[in-house]
């Protein structure tokens, strides 16, 4: 069985962690494979048409339940033990999957606990199940986060809410995290992707370089001062002044018609 399921549709590329057996658990071997989908990715989506939104999924009902915990305690402590630079892996890839120039939309039905929150976190868009349990499951075994959720979560959710989730290690189901701001929106599991797809279709059909840019943009603003961000925009700005979509806006309201962007 595949590590992970990796499906075009279109401009729509889905990427979905198939270890069901473990809940979706991330080992070494599959955060490697997440790492070369995303290389892949980001590849692709230079090229314009080729993948212009990702949907990060997980099979088999959970989205993901963290770190492997059965790979950690079995594993020699020993520096040629394939995975003992699990921490290395894991944070790179959460830095690739952060840094994808292109909308990334997570899709979560069941768990997404630990290190397998903090992949969501890292998407642009959280759409959730009802039925879906957000974790922060560090803290119960005595750990605080150390997969980007610390840095992630008071950004989406303010910091003492963070603190309250972390702290407790209460679980959140899809309504109440959403209610706290770590969700965009909330389905029915049977309508969960379908309406993931849909908004996936729209964020395709736009302007891929400017949302590249403006993700950039926004991501980065926190750590800057006003003066540093307004130099980035118009560094931005000078980018996106000679894309094919920019002028294809321009003559489309001139010509009062309909805009079609072609994502390049």
């Amino acid at each position: 069985m595949k590590l992970l399921e990796i499906v075009d549709d279109g401009p729509i590329r889905t990427i979905a962690i198939n270890r069901p057996e473990r809940r979706n658990a991330l080992n070494y071997a599959t955060l490697m494979e997440i790492r070369e989908a995303i290389k892949d990715t980001k590849a692709k989506a230079k090229s314009g048409d080729a993948v212009r939104a990702v949907i990060v999924t997980g099979r088999g009902g959970a989205f993901s339940s963290g770190a492997d915990v059965k790979e950690w305690s079995s594993k020699k402590k020993d520096a040629d033990e394939p995975g003992h630079d699990w921490v290395a892996v894991a944070l790179q890839m959460m830095q690739d999957v952060f840094e994808l120039p292109i909308p990334t939309i997570a899709m979560i039905d069941g768990a997404a606990a630990g290190a397998g929150l903090d992949l969501a976190l890292c998407c642009d868009f959280r759409f959730a199940a009802d039925r879906s349990k957000f974790i922060c499951a560090y803290t119960r075994i005595g750990f605080p986060p150390d997969a980007g959720g610390s840095w992630l979560l008071p950004r989406l959710i303010g910091i003492e809410r963070a603190k309250l989730f972390v702290y407790t290690g209460d679980m959140w189901d899809g309504t109440k995290a959403q209610q706290n701001g770590m969700v965009t929106e909330v389905h029915k599991a049977e309508d969960l992707e379908a309406a993931t797809m849909a908004f996936a279709r729209k964020l395709a059909s736009g302007p891929s370089v400017a949302q590249g840019q403006a993700k950039g943009l926004l991501d980065r603003a926190q750590n800057r001062a006003f003066a540093e961000q307004l130099r980035e925009e118009h560094r931005a700005g000078r980018i996106c002044a000679e894309t094919w979509d920019h002028k294809e806006a321009l003559a489309a309201f001139a010509e009062r018609r309909e805009v079609k962007f072609q994502g390049k």
